[in-house]
């Protein structure tokens, strides 16, 4: 029997040492450049590295940017506890349960 608590967050907490399932955080393909760009400038700013989608860099390419802010926007998402707050993006990004990586780009 797997037993789960739910906390306010509406995240799902796995007990008695049940593995929690994995997701990424993306960017809802509805988002416009502008929210792209914004979210691009907010999560390289709190990551303070955003060398995977820089010119060589393993997230390069395609050089979209939708494919650059959903690659950033997981690392901020990752790197912030995987709460889904840190998937809103002011409602332009959206968790997954789908592994995005691609290629060389490997979403953690």
């Amino acid at each position: 029997m797997l037993v789960v608590i739910i906390n306010s967050g509406g995240i799902v907490n796995p007990v008695n040492g049940q593995e929690e399932e994995k997701t990424w955080c993306v960017a809802k393909p509805s988002s416009s450049d502008a929210e792209l760009t914004a979210n691009i400038n907010f999560a390289c700013d709190n990551l303070k590295d955003c060398r995977l989608i820089q010119p060589n860099g393993a997230c390069y390419n395609p050089n979209t940017n939708i494919n650059h802010a959903s690659v950033v926007m997981n690392l901020y998402y990752q790197s912030n506890g995987r709460n889904s707050w840190n998937c809103d993006f002011k409602d332009s990004g959206l968790i997954s349960k789908n592994d995005p990586s691609y290629g060389d780009c490997h979403y953690p």
